[in-house]
Protein backbone atom coordinates (compact mmCIF):
# COMPACT_ATOMS: atom_id res chain seq x y z
CA UNK A 1 0.00 0.00 0.00
CA UNK A 2 2.86 2.35 0.91
CA UNK A 3 4.59 1.89 -2.45
CA UNK A 4 1.32 2.21 -4.36
CA UNK A 5 0.67 5.56 -2.71
CA UNK A 6 4.23 6.74 -3.44
CA UNK A 7 3.86 5.72 -7.09
CA UNK A 8 0.57 7.60 -7.34
CA UNK A 9 2.18 10.74 -5.87
CA UNK A 10 5.09 10.41 -8.31
CA UNK A 11 2.73 10.15 -11.30
CA UNK A 12 0.71 13.15 -10.12
CA UNK A 13 3.90 15.20 -9.64
CA UNK A 14 5.16 14.22 -13.07
CA UNK A 15 1.89 15.26 -14.63
CA UNK A 16 1.99 18.63 -12.83
CA UNK A 17 5.45 19.21 -14.31
CA UNK A 18 4.12 18.32 -17.77
CA UNK A 19 1.24 20.76 -17.37
CA UNK A 20 3.60 23.53 -16.26
CA UNK A 21 5.93 22.82 -19.19
CA UNK A 22 3.16 22.91 -21.76
CA UNK A 23 1.67 26.08 -20.29
CA UNK A 24 5.13 27.68 -20.49
CA UNK A 25 5.36 26.68 -24.15
CA UNK A 26 1.94 28.16 -24.80
CA UNK A 27 0.19 24.92 -25.68
CA UNK A 28 -3.12 26.60 -24.86
CA UNK A 29 -2.79 28.26 -28.26
CA UNK A 30 -2.98 24.80 -29.88
CA UNK A 31 -6.01 23.67 -27.89
CA UNK A 32 -9.11 23.78 -30.08
CA UNK A 33 -12.05 23.42 -27.75
CA UNK A 34 -15.70 22.86 -28.58
CA UNK A 35 -18.13 23.57 -25.75
CA UNK A 36 -21.62 22.08 -26.15
CA UNK A 37 -24.33 23.31 -23.84
CA UNK A 38 -28.02 23.92 -24.36
CA UNK A 39 -28.04 27.17 -22.37
CA UNK A 40 -25.94 30.25 -23.06
CA UNK A 41 -26.62 34.00 -22.87
CA UNK A 42 -29.00 35.68 -23.54
CA UNK A 43 -30.55 32.82 -21.52
CA UNK A 44 -30.55 33.63 -17.81
CA UNK A 45 -30.12 29.94 -16.82
CA UNK A 46 -27.24 29.72 -14.34
CA UNK A 47 -25.41 27.02 -16.29
CA UNK A 48 -25.29 29.21 -19.37
CA UNK A 49 -24.00 32.21 -17.43
CA UNK A 50 -21.23 30.11 -15.89
CA UNK A 51 -20.17 28.67 -19.24
CA UNK A 52 -20.09 32.19 -20.70
CA UNK A 53 -17.64 33.35 -18.03
CA UNK A 54 -15.59 30.16 -18.30
CA UNK A 55 -15.02 30.35 -22.06
CA UNK A 56 -14.08 34.02 -21.80
CA UNK A 57 -11.31 33.19 -19.35
CA UNK A 58 -10.16 30.10 -21.27
CA UNK A 59 -9.90 32.27 -24.36
CA UNK A 60 -7.68 34.66 -22.40
CA UNK A 61 -5.36 31.69 -21.75
CA UNK A 62 -4.97 31.22 -25.49
CA UNK A 63 -7.56 28.48 -26.04
CA UNK A 64 -9.37 28.53 -29.39
CA UNK A 65 -13.01 28.20 -28.23
CA UNK A 66 -16.18 27.50 -30.17
CA UNK A 67 -19.52 27.19 -28.38
CA UNK A 68 -22.47 25.27 -29.77
CA UNK A 69 -25.69 26.13 -27.99
CA UNK A 70 -29.45 26.42 -28.43
CA UNK A 71 -31.82 29.25 -29.12
CA UNK A 72 -32.90 31.15 -25.99
CA UNK A 73 -35.55 29.48 -23.89
CA UNK A 74 -35.17 31.57 -20.73
CA UNK A 75 -34.38 35.00 -22.17
CA UNK A 76 -36.34 38.16 -21.42
CA UNK A 77 -36.74 40.02 -24.67
CA UNK A 78 -36.24 37.55 -27.49
CA UNK A 79 -36.66 33.88 -28.31
CA UNK A 80 -34.14 34.17 -31.14
CA UNK A 81 -30.44 34.94 -31.23
CA UNK A 82 -27.95 34.98 -34.14
CA UNK A 83 -27.08 31.52 -35.44
CA UNK A 84 -23.44 32.61 -35.67
CA UNK A 85 -21.92 35.19 -33.36
CA UNK A 86 -18.44 36.35 -32.38
CA UNK A 87 -17.81 37.33 -28.75
CA UNK A 88 -14.22 38.52 -28.66
CA UNK A 89 -12.32 35.53 -30.03
CA UNK A 90 -15.00 33.05 -28.93
CA UNK A 91 -17.20 31.80 -31.77
CA UNK A 92 -20.81 30.98 -30.90
CA UNK A 93 -22.97 28.75 -33.09
CA UNK A 94 -26.61 28.28 -32.22
CA UNK A 95 -29.02 25.57 -33.19
CA UNK A 96 -31.88 26.66 -35.41
CA UNK A 97 -34.26 24.67 -33.20
CA UNK A 98 -36.57 26.93 -31.20
CA UNK A 99 -37.50 26.27 -27.58
CA UNK A 100 -40.94 24.70 -27.07
CA UNK A 101 -42.73 25.36 -23.76
CA UNK A 102 -39.49 25.43 -21.70
CA UNK A 103 -41.40 25.90 -18.43
CA UNK A 104 -43.02 22.46 -18.65
CA UNK A 105 -41.29 19.13 -18.02
CA UNK A 106 -42.48 17.61 -21.29
CA UNK A 107 -41.39 20.70 -23.22
CA UNK A 108 -37.97 20.61 -21.57
CA UNK A 109 -37.54 16.96 -22.53
CA UNK A 110 -38.50 17.59 -26.16
CA UNK A 111 -36.20 20.61 -26.33
CA UNK A 112 -33.35 18.53 -24.92
CA UNK A 113 -33.84 15.81 -27.52
CA UNK A 114 -34.04 18.28 -30.40
CA UNK A 115 -30.94 20.11 -29.22
CA UNK A 116 -29.01 16.85 -28.83
CA UNK A 117 -29.84 15.89 -32.42
CA UNK A 118 -28.62 19.27 -33.65
CA UNK A 119 -25.49 18.96 -31.53
CA UNK A 120 -24.79 15.55 -33.10
CA UNK A 121 -24.83 17.15 -36.55
CA UNK A 122 -22.53 19.90 -35.30
CA UNK A 123 -20.07 17.32 -33.95
CA UNK A 124 -19.81 15.70 -37.38
CA UNK A 125 -18.11 18.84 -38.64
CA UNK A 126 -16.40 19.84 -35.37
CA UNK A 127 -14.63 16.48 -35.13
CA UNK A 128 -12.42 17.50 -38.05
CA UNK A 129 -11.56 20.93 -36.62
CA UNK A 130 -11.40 20.44 -32.85
CA UNK A 131 -9.18 18.31 -30.62
CA UNK A 132 -11.28 18.31 -27.43
CA UNK A 133 -14.96 18.72 -26.55
CA UNK A 134 -16.43 19.95 -23.27
CA UNK A 135 -19.97 18.65 -22.71
CA UNK A 136 -22.35 19.70 -19.96
CA UNK A 137 -25.35 17.84 -18.56
CA UNK A 138 -27.69 20.43 -20.04
CA UNK A 139 -29.57 18.39 -21.26
CA UNK A 140 -28.69 15.37 -19.06
CA UNK A 141 -28.00 12.94 -21.90
CA UNK A 142 -25.71 15.29 -23.88
CA UNK A 143 -22.45 13.54 -22.79
CA UNK A 144 -23.53 10.52 -24.85
CA UNK A 145 -22.53 12.54 -27.92
CA UNK A 146 -18.98 12.75 -26.61
CA UNK A 147 -18.88 8.98 -26.32
CA UNK A 148 -20.12 8.52 -29.89
CA UNK A 149 -17.67 11.15 -31.22
CA UNK A 150 -14.85 9.29 -29.49
CA UNK A 151 -15.92 5.89 -30.87
CA UNK A 152 -16.34 7.09 -34.48
CA UNK A 153 -13.81 9.93 -34.74
CA UNK A 154 -11.38 9.41 -31.86
CA UNK A 155 -12.33 12.80 -30.41
CA UNK A 156 -11.36 13.48 -26.78
CA UNK A 157 -14.10 14.75 -24.48
CA UNK A 158 -14.55 16.06 -20.96
CA UNK A 159 -17.88 15.88 -19.11
CA UNK A 160 -19.10 18.57 -16.72
CA UNK A 161 -21.74 17.01 -14.46
CA UNK A 162 -23.88 19.83 -13.11
CA UNK A 163 -26.55 17.40 -11.91
CA UNK A 164 -26.42 13.62 -11.55
CA UNK A 165 -29.01 11.69 -13.52
CA UNK A 166 -30.82 9.35 -13.14
CA UNK A 167 -29.89 9.71 -9.45
CA UNK A 168 -31.94 12.91 -9.04
CA UNK A 169 -34.98 11.38 -10.73
CA UNK A 170 -34.71 8.40 -8.38
CA UNK A 171 -34.24 10.57 -5.27
CA UNK A 172 -37.28 12.68 -6.15
CA UNK A 173 -39.42 9.61 -6.81
CA UNK A 174 -39.86 10.28 -10.52
CA UNK A 175 -38.68 6.77 -11.39
CA UNK A 176 -38.12 3.77 -9.05
CA UNK A 177 -34.54 2.81 -8.24
CA UNK A 178 -34.81 -0.61 -9.90
CA UNK A 179 -36.84 0.52 -12.91
CA UNK A 180 -35.40 -0.68 -16.22
CA UNK A 181 -34.95 2.94 -17.36
CA UNK A 182 -32.84 3.77 -14.29
CA UNK A 183 -30.67 0.68 -14.76
CA UNK A 184 -30.23 1.38 -18.47
CA UNK A 185 -29.38 5.04 -17.83
CA UNK A 186 -26.74 4.12 -15.24
CA UNK A 187 -25.23 1.54 -17.60
CA UNK A 188 -24.98 4.12 -20.38
CA UNK A 189 -23.43 6.62 -17.96
CA UNK A 190 -20.74 4.10 -17.02
CA UNK A 191 -19.77 3.64 -20.66
CA UNK A 192 -19.72 7.39 -21.28
CA UNK A 193 -17.62 8.18 -18.21
CA UNK A 194 -15.11 5.39 -18.81
CA UNK A 195 -14.24 6.80 -22.24
CA UNK A 196 -14.13 10.43 -21.08
CA UNK A 197 -10.69 12.01 -20.73
CA UNK A 198 -11.87 14.01 -17.76
CA UNK A 199 -14.90 14.33 -15.49
CA UNK A 200 -15.74 17.53 -13.62
CA UNK A 201 -18.16 17.60 -10.70
CA UNK A 202 -19.09 20.54 -8.48
CA UNK A 203 -18.61 19.13 -4.99
CA UNK A 204 -16.79 16.37 -3.08
CA UNK A 205 -20.12 14.67 -2.39
CA UNK A 206 -20.87 14.50 -6.12
CA UNK A 207 -17.46 12.94 -6.69
CA UNK A 208 -18.20 10.22 -4.14
CA UNK A 209 -21.57 9.55 -5.79
CA UNK A 210 -20.08 9.25 -9.29
CA UNK A 211 -17.28 7.04 -8.01
CA UNK A 212 -19.82 4.81 -6.26
CA UNK A 213 -21.76 4.42 -9.51
CA UNK A 214 -18.62 3.83 -11.59
CA UNK A 215 -15.51 2.99 -9.48
CA UNK A 216 -13.32 2.66 -12.59
CA UNK A 217 -13.36 6.43 -13.20
CA UNK A 218 -12.57 7.62 -9.66
CA UNK A 219 -9.04 8.75 -10.56
CA UNK A 220 -10.15 11.06 -13.35
CA UNK A 221 -12.88 12.91 -11.45
CA UNK A 222 -11.99 16.52 -10.64
CA UNK A 223 -13.92 18.60 -8.11
CA UNK A 224 -14.16 22.14 -9.50
CA UNK A 225 -16.57 24.47 -7.75
CA UNK A 226 -18.78 27.04 -9.40
CA UNK A 227 -17.71 30.65 -9.04
CA UNK A 228 -18.67 34.32 -9.16
CA UNK A 229 -16.87 37.38 -10.49
CA UNK A 230 -16.08 39.79 -7.61
CA UNK A 231 -15.31 42.53 -10.13
CA UNK A 232 -18.85 42.29 -11.50
CA UNK A 233 -20.75 41.69 -8.25
CA UNK A 234 -19.49 44.17 -5.66
CA UNK A 235 -20.97 45.15 -2.28
CA UNK A 236 -23.39 48.08 -2.64
CA UNK A 237 -24.97 49.77 0.35
CA UNK A 238 -28.75 49.45 0.16
CA UNK A 239 -29.29 53.20 0.39
CA UNK A 240 -27.11 53.60 -2.71
CA UNK A 241 -28.76 50.75 -4.60
CA UNK A 242 -31.51 51.72 -7.05
CA UNK A 243 -32.96 48.19 -6.95
CA UNK A 244 -33.25 48.32 -3.16
CA UNK A 245 -34.98 51.69 -3.33
CA UNK A 246 -37.33 50.56 -6.10
CA UNK A 247 -38.49 47.47 -4.20
CA UNK A 248 -38.46 48.99 -0.69
CA UNK A 249 -35.73 46.88 0.89
CA UNK A 250 -33.70 49.81 2.28
CA UNK A 251 -35.41 50.26 5.65
CA UNK A 252 -36.31 46.66 6.42
CA UNK A 253 -33.89 43.84 7.21
CA UNK A 254 -34.15 41.86 3.98
CA UNK A 255 -33.55 38.14 3.52
CA UNK A 256 -33.00 37.28 -0.15
CA UNK A 257 -33.55 34.02 -2.00
CA UNK A 258 -32.44 34.52 -5.61
CA UNK A 259 -32.55 31.80 -8.25
CA UNK A 260 -34.37 28.60 -9.01
CA UNK A 261 -37.00 27.37 -6.54
CA UNK A 262 -36.98 23.85 -7.91
CA UNK A 263 -37.66 20.36 -6.67
CA UNK A 264 -34.15 20.07 -5.21
CA UNK A 265 -34.52 23.20 -3.06
CA UNK A 266 -35.95 23.34 0.45
CA UNK A 267 -38.59 26.07 0.43
CA UNK A 268 -40.65 24.75 3.35
CA UNK A 269 -37.99 25.58 5.97
CA UNK A 270 -37.84 29.16 4.67
CA UNK A 271 -41.63 29.50 4.87
CA UNK A 272 -41.74 28.20 8.44
CA UNK A 273 -38.95 30.59 9.50
CA UNK A 274 -40.89 33.50 7.98
CA UNK A 275 -43.93 32.54 10.08
CA UNK A 276 -41.85 32.90 13.27
CA UNK A 277 -40.75 36.37 12.11
CA UNK A 278 -44.15 37.58 10.95
CA UNK A 279 -44.31 40.46 13.45
CA UNK A 280 -40.67 41.55 13.09
CA UNK A 281 -39.38 44.37 10.81
CA UNK A 282 -37.97 41.68 8.52
CA UNK A 283 -38.99 40.76 4.99
CA UNK A 284 -38.25 37.86 2.63
CA UNK A 285 -37.66 38.64 -1.05
CA UNK A 286 -37.78 35.72 -3.50
CA UNK A 287 -36.44 36.39 -6.99
CA UNK A 288 -36.66 33.73 -9.68
CA UNK A 289 -38.86 30.84 -10.72
CA UNK A 290 -39.06 27.07 -10.56
CA UNK A 291 -41.45 24.26 -9.76
CA UNK A 292 -41.96 25.29 -6.11
CA UNK A 293 -42.44 29.02 -6.69
CA UNK A 294 -46.20 28.91 -7.21
CA UNK A 295 -46.57 26.48 -4.31
CA UNK A 296 -44.76 28.95 -2.03
CA UNK A 297 -46.87 31.89 -3.24
CA UNK A 298 -50.06 29.93 -2.59
CA UNK A 299 -48.97 29.09 0.95
CA UNK A 300 -47.98 32.69 1.68
CA UNK A 301 -51.39 33.87 0.48
CA UNK A 302 -53.24 31.16 2.39
CA UNK A 303 -51.44 32.07 5.60
CA UNK A 304 -51.90 35.80 4.88
CA UNK A 305 -48.20 36.48 5.48
CA UNK A 306 -47.21 40.08 4.78
CA UNK A 307 -43.44 39.62 4.99
CA UNK A 308 -42.89 38.17 1.51
CA UNK A 309 -42.19 39.84 -1.82
CA UNK A 310 -41.93 37.85 -5.07
CA UNK A 311 -40.08 39.09 -8.15
CA UNK A 312 -39.28 37.39 -11.48
CA UNK A 313 -35.81 36.48 -12.74
CA UNK A 314 -33.74 39.59 -13.40
CA UNK A 315 -31.68 40.37 -16.47
CA UNK A 316 -27.95 39.79 -16.20
CA UNK A 317 -27.08 43.50 -15.99
CA UNK A 318 -29.47 43.89 -13.03
CA UNK A 319 -27.96 41.08 -10.93
CA UNK A 320 -25.20 43.18 -9.27
CA UNK A 321 -28.01 45.34 -7.84
CA UNK A 322 -30.68 42.73 -7.11
CA UNK A 323 -28.24 40.42 -5.31
CA UNK A 324 -27.00 43.24 -3.06
CA UNK A 325 -30.45 44.65 -2.21
CA UNK A 326 -30.50 42.55 0.96
CA UNK A 327 -28.92 42.01 4.37
CA UNK A 328 -28.73 38.20 4.26
CA UNK A 329 -28.66 35.68 1.39
CA UNK A 330 -30.38 32.30 1.55
CA UNK A 331 -29.28 29.06 -0.13
CA UNK A 332 -31.17 25.80 0.28
CA UNK A 333 -30.83 22.13 -0.68
CA UNK A 334 -33.60 19.58 -0.16
CA UNK A 335 -32.90 16.54 2.01
CA UNK A 336 -31.76 13.50 0.04
CA UNK A 337 -30.16 15.30 -2.91
CA UNK A 338 -27.09 16.82 -1.22
CA UNK A 339 -24.73 14.55 -3.20
CA UNK A 340 -26.56 15.06 -6.50
CA UNK A 341 -26.67 18.84 -6.94
CA UNK A 342 -24.53 21.84 -6.01
CA UNK A 343 -26.28 25.23 -5.82
CA UNK A 344 -24.46 27.74 -8.01
CA UNK A 345 -26.28 30.63 -6.27
CA UNK A 346 -24.00 30.15 -3.26
CA UNK A 347 -21.01 31.81 -4.96
CA UNK A 348 -22.62 35.09 -6.11
CA UNK A 349 -24.07 35.31 -2.59
CA UNK A 350 -20.51 35.29 -1.22
CA UNK A 351 -19.49 38.03 -3.65
CA UNK A 352 -22.16 40.44 -2.40
CA UNK A 353 -20.43 40.93 0.92
CA UNK A 354 -23.51 39.78 2.83
CA UNK A 355 -23.82 36.92 5.35
CA UNK A 356 -25.12 33.63 3.96
CA UNK A 357 -27.56 31.23 5.61
CA UNK A 358 -27.61 27.73 4.11
CA UNK A 359 -30.34 25.14 4.61
CA UNK A 360 -28.93 21.71 3.84
CA UNK A 361 -28.69 18.12 5.12
CA UNK A 362 -26.25 17.24 7.89
CA UNK A 363 -23.43 15.97 5.68
CA UNK A 364 -23.54 18.60 2.95
CA UNK A 365 -20.20 20.04 1.80
CA UNK A 366 -21.76 23.49 2.21
CA UNK A 367 -21.42 23.15 5.98
CA UNK A 368 -17.64 22.95 5.64
CA UNK A 369 -17.48 25.93 3.28
CA UNK A 370 -19.55 28.14 5.59
CA UNK A 371 -17.42 27.10 8.57
CA UNK A 372 -14.16 27.78 6.72
CA UNK A 373 -15.36 31.17 5.52
CA UNK A 374 -16.93 32.11 8.88
CA UNK A 375 -19.52 33.98 6.85
CA UNK A 376 -22.85 32.76 8.18
CA UNK A 377 -24.59 29.65 9.49
CA UNK A 378 -25.95 26.35 8.22
CA UNK A 379 -29.24 24.80 9.28
CA UNK A 380 -30.49 21.30 8.71
CA UNK A 381 -33.74 20.81 6.87
CA UNK A 382 -36.75 21.67 9.08
CA UNK A 383 -34.65 23.77 11.50
CA UNK A 384 -36.96 26.71 10.87
CA UNK A 385 -36.90 28.08 14.41
CA UNK A 386 -33.08 28.09 14.49
CA UNK A 387 -32.99 29.87 11.13
CA UNK A 388 -35.48 32.45 12.36
CA UNK A 389 -33.37 33.08 15.49
CA UNK A 390 -30.25 33.59 13.34
CA UNK A 391 -32.09 36.08 11.14
CA UNK A 392 -33.36 37.88 14.22
CA UNK A 393 -29.80 38.00 15.64
CA UNK A 394 -28.34 39.55 12.49
CA UNK A 395 -31.16 42.06 12.24
CA UNK A 396 -30.23 43.33 15.72
CA UNK A 397 -26.43 43.02 15.44
CA UNK A 398 -25.46 44.83 12.25
CA UNK A 399 -21.74 44.75 13.14
CA UNK A 400 -21.84 40.94 13.23
CA UNK A 401 -23.61 40.90 9.87
CA UNK A 402 -21.02 43.24 8.37
CA UNK A 403 -18.15 41.12 9.70
CA UNK A 404 -19.64 37.94 8.25
CA UNK A 405 -20.26 39.70 4.94
CA UNK A 406 -16.63 40.79 4.66
CA UNK A 407 -15.50 37.25 5.41
CA UNK A 408 -17.80 35.89 2.70
CA UNK A 409 -16.32 38.13 0.02
CA UNK A 410 -12.73 37.49 1.11
CA UNK A 411 -13.36 33.74 0.93
CA UNK A 412 -14.74 34.00 -2.59
CA UNK A 413 -11.83 36.18 -3.74
CA UNK A 414 -9.37 33.59 -2.44
CA UNK A 415 -10.90 30.42 -3.92
CA UNK A 416 -13.85 30.91 -6.28
CA UNK A 417 -13.10 33.62 -8.85
CA UNK A 418 -13.24 33.00 -12.64
CA UNK A 419 -9.47 33.38 -12.81
CA UNK A 420 -8.89 30.68 -10.19
CA UNK A 421 -11.51 28.26 -11.51
CA UNK A 422 -10.67 28.62 -15.23
CA UNK A 423 -7.09 27.54 -14.47
CA UNK A 424 -8.46 24.36 -12.90
CA UNK A 425 -10.54 23.69 -16.03
CA UNK A 426 -7.51 24.43 -18.19
CA UNK A 427 -5.55 21.67 -16.42
CA UNK A 428 -8.33 19.14 -16.96
CA UNK A 429 -8.61 20.04 -20.64
CA UNK A 430 -4.85 19.91 -21.05
CA UNK A 431 -4.82 16.35 -19.75
CA UNK A 432 -7.36 15.46 -22.42
CA UNK A 433 -5.02 16.36 -25.29
CA UNK A 434 -1.64 15.32 -23.85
Amino acid sequence: MKYTEQLKQFIEKKHELQVSKHKFLGIGQFMKLSVITQFFPPDYAATGQLIYELVRHLEQQGVDVEVFTGQPGYAFKSSNAPTVEQCGRVRIRRSRTAQLCPQRIRGKAINGILFTLRAALYLLSAARRRNVVLLTTAPPFLPILGYLAHIFFGLSYVCVLYDLYPDIAIALGVIPKHHWLARFWLAVNRQVLQKAKGIVVLSPAMKRQVAANCPQVADKISVIHSWADPEWIVPIAKQDNWFARQYNTVNLFTVLYSGNMGRCHDIHTILEAAKYLEDEPIQFVCIGGGAKREELIEEVNRLKLKNFQFLPYQERQVLPYSLTACDLSLVSVEAGVESLVAPSKFYPALATGRPVAVICPQYSYLKQLIAEANCGETFENAESYELAEFIRLLSRDRLLAERMGRSARQYLQSYFTPQVISKQYFKVLLRAIL
